[in-house]
């Protein structure tokens, strides 16, 4: 497995993991939980904002990596 495919995988499962707390923040009704979700969620999506450009500079850069 290349370090292109395993950070795309990552980057997947990081998307997911945003989309099921947001998805958690909208089906609680706990104010505090729906918070915590939220923050969370909003953690996540810079983290992935942040490693897919590191996944585009790789791909610039090694074109070997770019999954099509």
């Amino acid at each position: 497995m290349t370090v292109g495919t395993k950070m795309h995988q990552t980057l997947a499962s990081l998307e997911g993991a945003a989309a099921d707390l947001k998805t958690y923040a909208l089906e609680t009704q706990d104010q505090s939980a729906k918070k915590m979700f939220n923050d969370l969620n909003r953690q996540l999506e810079n983290i992935c904002q942040s490693l897919r450009g590191r996944v585009n500079y790789t791909e610039k850069e090694e074109p070997q990596y770019k999954m099509e």
